[in-house]
């Protein structure tokens, strides 16, 4: 049985943990080492315990604890070559990664990591580079989609294939045109590199979620530019008016974030 658990997301920081028992896994590490472990420890889990981290993109809220986590307790760190790059840049990483515990991985390449078949694959964000990942283990299918500045074929691909989905929906549309931000800023999550927002996140699951989906948690919503019940309330409208009805076709859960998610185990 696979269990997942969201440490955290959004803005503030990012990272997800999934385990089969026998091999566990972070995607990203942007929470401190403090608050990594405080939460795992919480759900009966220890940092210790994970055996790779793999990264979707050098933000900050992605990665702010990957240094401390390999050069601390020996954890490799998994991105591709141009993330890589980026982390050694990125002023958050104070503990800069060593040639050890670097591991390169290639789009569209799986990767057999104990008892996952992980692969990553393309996603649009102006970042040095961006990923999603695809893990596989014991017949379950799951997704992860952050950052994502808009649908490509790749993505709404994973999205089909899924049985367990992280999606980001970032943000609302109107909040985001009456909000604070300044333009430049705006701009830029509006962009085709830049954050999908409810209406963007509905559209993709309504047109490419099939029978197979089971469940699906909303990610990385802006504090400014969202709300939760906001974002929960455009998706389930959009959804049915596809004929898809939250909780009877797939359930649609919001993650938060600064709160750790439920443990959930993911079945076929």
């Amino acid at each position: 049985m696979i269990k997942f658990l969201c440490l955290g997301s959004g803005s503030s920081g990012n990272s997800y943990f999934l385990t089969t028992g026998n091999t566990s896994i972070l995607i990203d590490a942007g929470l401190s080492m403090r608050a990594l472990r405080k939460h795992l420890q919480a759900n009966g889990f220890e940092v210790d315990k994970v055996d790779a981290v793999f990264v979707t993109h050098d933000h900050a809220d992605h990665i702010k604890a990957v240094g401390n986590l390999a050069n601390d307790l020996g954890i490799p760190i998994y991105a591709t070559p141009e993330v890589h790059k980026g982390i050694n840049r990125n002023y958050c990483v104070t503990s800069k990664l060593t040639e050890k515990h670097v591991r390169f991985i290639s789009k569209e390449q799986i990767i057999q990591f104990g008892d996952f078949s992980i692969t990553a694959f393309e996603v649009p964000h102006d970042s040095s580079d961006c990923v999603g990942y695809r893990v596989e283990a014991e017949g379950v299918t799951f997704c992860l989609i952050t950052d994502v500045g808009h649908a490509t074929e790749v993505i709404q691909k994973k999205v089909s294939e899924a049985n367990y989905l992280v999606l980001e929906s970032n943000h609302d549309e109107e909040m985001l045109v009456r909000g604070p931000y300044p333009a430049y800023l705006k701009g830029r999550i509006r962009s085709g590199r830049g954050h999908l927002s409810n209406r963007d996140c509905a559209n993709l699951l309504a047109e490419h979620a099939t029978e197979k989906l089971k469940h699906v948690w909303l990610c990385h919503l802006s504090e400014e530019n969202n709300h939760p019940e906001l974002a929960r309330k455009t998706v389930s409208a959009v959804l049915r008016s596809f004929g898809l009805i939250d909780g009877v076709d797939f359930k649609v859960d919001i993650l938060k974030r600064k709160t750790p998610s439920l443990v959930h185990e993911l079945t076929i």
